[in-house]
Parts: structure tokens; sequence; C-alpha cells
């Protein structure tokens, strides 16, 4: 189903999930959290401040829980191919630097 919510990091559904998601609610699957910016409607990295809401206080980190009022999860958060890219630029950065 195109409408339903996935995690924005993983991408394992939401659908259990009780809406309206919580400030602390977390995905089952990876523990991240999903009261974030990058789970939101108005995420856009074209946008001054990352965000189509120009009355929305300014969240500096995108990828933890705050208490934005504009928040509205968004089907289709999760970006697949982002995800690829990270994991190969981290497993690149690992072979570099040596696993921590």
């Amino acid at each position: 189903m195109a409408d339903e919510l996935q995690c924005w990091r993983c991408g394992a559904s939401l659908a259990a999930l009780r809406l309206p998601i919580g400030r602390t609610e977390e995905c089952a699957a990876c523990r991240s959290q999903l009261h974030v910016c990058r789970m939101c409607r108005a995420w856009d990295r074209a946008r001054p401040k990352q965000c189509r809401e120009d009355d929305a206080e300014e969240v500096r980190d995108k990828e933890r829980a705050n208490f934005c009022d504009w928040f509205t999860p968004r089907p289709g958060a999760f970006d697949a191919a982002g995800a690829a890219a990270e994991a190969a630029a981290k497993s690149l950065a690992d072979s570099l630097f040596g696993k921590k």
C-alpha cells in the first residue's frame, strides 16, 4: 500500500503503530526515533531550515525526536537509494579508518 507508514531509517512497516505518533515512539525494528523531521510531511532538503512550514521553529538535528507542533507523519519517508548510499559510505569509511 502506497500510504503505509514506514520507518524513515530502515523501511520497516509502522502499520501496528497507533496515531498520532508520540514524541517518544521508536521503530520496533531499528529503535530509531520516529517523531523526527525526516519522518514529517513538511521535511524538504531544498527549503530553508529543510522545512516547508515557514512558521515552524528550526530543528537542528533532523534525525532526533523533537517537539514540533507541525509534525505529520509522511508515508514513503524511507529512501532506499539514500540508505544504500549511506551504508556504502559507512563501509568505505570503516575500511579506510578501521571500524570502531
